[in-house]
């Protein structure tokens, strides 16, 4: 069996298949693309073929290219991956190429319509492969999506995507496509250009194309005599005002810091101002520069390669049976509580929703309609559905109804004494094989097993806010959580189609204990009399979605006051941020709480829209005449969360190096375009990042002294994920 077949049909309609073997998903690999080439040749010989469809035998038609196909052409390619690379994409150009003029003459005359019937989810090079044939039709299916996403794991389209669709639609109109990376449901994607219809059978009505298609209908426009580039060419007047505004949203969005973007945009703006097929060269020129870069392999390697095994259960205990979850009892109603059972429901589970009074459990079931009624209006979901979530959640405060359950999650007020009561009450109801699962983002899930009678039956789940929105979930053992608990939380985690990492129980577990010293860090500087701007634009020149102290507004500045508290009393005399208290106690005193209270390190509008920083701090923290260097402020940011996530692998609460960098980027946004903290550090090396460490140090405190397992590193000279990553694991 091969991953395409052909048939020739009694019309002479050549129908070729792909469905690639042993894959859920078709994905394209090198074997399967000369296989592409061959097929095509055939049919183009045959004087008995009119036309050809290319289809899929699967359920969707495409999941686009095998990434690791890159990464071993590079690897083979000895001293000159570079030209490895461009060779290997102006091939695939060609391939392409060869199907999209079908045979035609110099003439445009002579050649055979070549029809892609998309008969599901179609991405990356399928979606290549698609605009490449003379139409597209797309099955009228509004859960089948089509795009190109490949800008979001730090590439873009380049094989051929990225000239061809910003030459059908303009630079404009290609940017949502090209540049966010958004996949479209099928009547969109034809307002957009992308397919040129939608049928409920797109094989019957691709052959009826073939059939009635013209010399005419099979050539595409920049093959054809005169034509000019949609919205403008550069060096058109309105062409030049898209290019422009076209650039400036880039570097808006960006901040510079995403390679891929900006070598996207210069491959439409060069390409628009050459033929065809050098545009196509120039496209692979810059597709080879981006894929030279190592920001390229991290992003692939962490949020494609990694993100998906962790998915398929990379780190699931071995032996344990299958534990989907079928009935959850949420134990709080709050925006946490509310938003696990909105996704609960709506991954198919009855939901027991349980407050201390039945109007809290109506607002959190509440949330759920709220969500669905917004979707309706997005045309995102129906009216059935909306019914049917809420059908699954019974909003009560009857601790009876969590009979039956096999999973608990108790997302009750952060009290150790609150959590110990209602385990110990809940525990008296449900099964004796209920997994019990506490949304602790502090508290020690060792600890809180102290007060079940199952402690191999406790574990954390801690979700990230908002529920429905983020898609880690951090999955905690305490010191005595078994193996069928943990399977259980993957498995649910699974079930709601989120990403999950399993860690190991100490004081903030993993994500908390990297991101707050950076929210500490910044707060700290704004102490000292470094300006606000600085401070949140540094991170975002990093690629933080938001600075530290947006951050700290959005998750409340009391918050952060009681973590503190809390911190200093259990640390002692090891507590290092005394210099951050100062400024949260000062800012919780003022009433400045953040967003919620409509002031914080931000002004904010009566709708709590926010403004501008609050002038008061100039008041209460002079600013220094002499602000500090950009980098050294960057320096300060990055370094205290890097420092947090090495000492985790080397504490062990990380047992997984991909969790490490997967965890950074899904759950804080840890600089995406670096693969995250230890694929940042492979990229710029252990001893330079050891001996900034040491610089930092001195002159900032212990904070910064560089952890034990990096100064070995350094000392060797190793990489961790040569050390750590899962092929050295297999050796």
């Amino acid at each position: 069996m091969t991953d395409f077949t052909m048939k020739t049909d009694a019309d002479g309609v050549a129908i070729v298949t792909w469905d690639a073997q042993d894959k859920s998903m078709n994905v394209l690999t090198r074997e399967a693309f000369v296989l592409v080439e061959e097929l095509i040749d055939q049919a183009l010989a045959d004087e008995a073929v009119k036309g050809v469809i290319i289809t899929s035998g699967k359920r969707d038609f495409a999941g686009g290219m095998d990434l690791n196909v890159l990464a071993s052409i590079r690897d083979e390619a000895g001293d000159n991956p570079a030209q490895a690379l461009f060779d290997f994409t102006m091939n695939g150009h060609r391939i392409l190429r060869k199907l999209e003029r079908a045979g035609m003459d110099d003439k445009n005359k002579g050649g055979k319509p070549i029809v892609c019937a998309i008969n599901g989810t179609c991405a990356g090079i399928g979606t290549e492969i698609a605009l490449a044939c003379h139409h597209r039709i797309m099955t009228d299916n509004p859960k089948a999506k089509i795009g190109l996403p490949e800008i979001l794991l730090g590439i873009f389209p380049g094989g051929g995507g990225t000239i061809r669709f910003s030459r059908m639609v303009g630079a404009m109109a290609a940017a949502p496509v090209l540049l966010e990376g958004k996949m479209m449901e099928p009547k969109k994607a034809k307002s957009s250009g992308l397919i040129d219809a939608v049928s409920d059978d797109p094989v019957a009505a691709a052959k009826e194309w073939i059939l009635n298609a013209t010399d005419a209908d099979i050539v595409k426009p920049w093959d054809q005599k005169g034509w000019k580039m949609p919205g403008g060419a550069p060096y058109h007047p309105s062409g030049f005002m898209t290019f422009v505004g076209a650039s400036a949203m880039v570097h808006g969005n960006t901040w510079g810091v995403y390679p891929a973007a900006k070598a996207l945009l210069s491959a439409v703006y060069e390409g628009a101002q050459v033929p065809f097929d050098t545009a196509l060269k120039i496209e692979a020129r810059w597709f080879t520069h981006i894929l030279m870069n190592p920001s390229s392999s991290a992003m692939i390697r962490s949020l494609f390669i990694n993100k998906q095994a962790l998915e398929k259960g990379a780190v699931r205990p071995e032996g344990v049976d299958d534990q989907s979850v079928k009935k959850i009892g949420v134990l709080g109603a709050g925006m946490m509580g509310a938003g696990i059972a909105l996704v609960s429901a709506r991954a198919g589970m009855d939901v027991v929703l349980i407050d201390q009074n039945q109007e809290a459990a109506d607002r959190g079931k509440a949330y759920s309609e709220t969500f669905m009624d917004k979707g309706i209006a997005r045309k995102k979901a129906t009216p059935e559905k909306k019914e049917a979530v809420l059908n699954q959640i019974n909003a009560t405060t009857d601790l009876e109804a969590l009979r039956g359950c096999d999973l608990i999650i108790e997302a009750v007020f952060e009290d150790p004494r609150v959590k110990a009561e209602m385990t110990q009450k809940v525990e008296a109801v449900i099964p004796g094989d209920c997994i019990f699962a506490s949304n602790t983002s502090t508290l020690p899930i060792t600890e809180l097993a102290k007060a079940s009678s199952r402690p191999d039956q406790f574990i954390g789940i801690h979700f990230f806010s908002p529920v429905e929105k983020m898609m880690l979930v951090e999955i905690i053992k305490g010191k005595g959580t078994g193996d069928r608990a943990v399977a259980k939380a993957l498995d649910y985690v699974r079930q709601i189609r989120k990403t999950p990492i399993v860690v190991n129980d100490e004081r903030f577990f993993y994500a908390n204990r990297c991101i707050i010293p950076y929210i500490n860090q910044g707060i700290q500087m704004v102490g000292e009399g470094v300006a606000p701007a600085l401070i949140d634009h540094a991170a975002q020149l990093l690629g933080f979605p938001v600075g530290p102290l947006q951050l700290v507004d959005e998750t409340s500045i009391d918050l952060g006051a009681k973590i503190a508290r809390a911190t200093k009393a259990a640390m002692g005399d090891d507590y290092p941020d005394d210099a951050t208290d100062a400024v949260v106690f000062r800012m919780e005193e003022l009433g400045r709480l953040g967003r919620k209270a409509k002031a914080g390190f931000y002004d904010y509008d009566d709708k709590g829209k926010r403004q501008h920083y609050w002038p008061g701090l100039v008041e209460e923290y002079p600013r220094l005449a002499d602000q500090p260097d950009l980098i050294e402020v960057q320096h300060r940011l990055l370094f205290g969360q890097v420092i947090e996530a090495v000492k985790a692998l080397e504490e062990g609460v990380l047992e997984d190096i991909r969790e490490g960098d997967v965890g950074a980027i899904l759950g804080w946004g840890f600089m995406p375009w670096s693969g995250g903290p230890f694929s940042w550090l492979d990229m710029v090396g252990a001893p330079w990042a050891a001996e900034r460490c040491d610089q930092l140090a001195e002159k900032y405190g212990a904070r910064f002294e560089c952890p034990t397992l990096l100064r070995e590193m350094a000392d060797k000279n190793q990489s961790f994920y040569r050390r750590f990553g899962p092929d050295a694991k297999a050796a």
